[in-house]
């Protein structure tokens, strides 16, 4: 699926995006792309920083919360990172990088829902994390 307007998914507006398209999504996996630019806001001498690939992450799980909500007639809702986990950076891309991200989610307990992120560069993971992320009741 080729996404027209990344944004009618997810609250984060410019410069906040960390995805570009939304190439699947389903109850249990949602999967992003995002093409690293120079001048974006979490590149650092030419390299997407931690906190970036961290945020692309939760990106790409309201991504998918947003599709479904959006299918069912409603706003994406907004979501907040309550806990990482297991946090491991294996590489950081850099400006003209491609990567392709993938949220597996594990878990929902009341508005909390649990995920795995895996990021890919070249079919080869570079970052992977649990994360917590509270829903905000609407």
């Amino acid at each position: 699926m080729k996404t027209a307007d990344i944004t009618s998914f997810i609250p984060q507006r410019t410069p906040f995006v960390m995805i570009d398209d939304i190439v699947s999504a389903d109850e249990k996996l949602s999967v992003t792309t995002l093409h690293i630019r120079d001048g974006h806001l979490f590149v650092n001498e030419g390299r997407f920083t931690e906190p970036g690939l961290v945020e692309n992450m939760a990106q790409t799980a309201a991504a998918g919360t947003g599709y479904y909500a959006q299918l069912a007639g409603k706003p994406a809702p907004v979501g907040f990172i309550g806990a990482l986990k297991n946090l491991n950076i294996i590489e950081l891309p850099k400006v003209g990088d491609t990567i392709k991200t993938e949220v597996n989610f594990l878990n929902q307990v009341l508005n909390v829902h649990i995920v795995q992120g895996r990021i890919y560069l070249n079919n080869k993971e570079i970052a992977n994390c649990e994360l917590k992320i509270f829903l905000q009741e609407s």
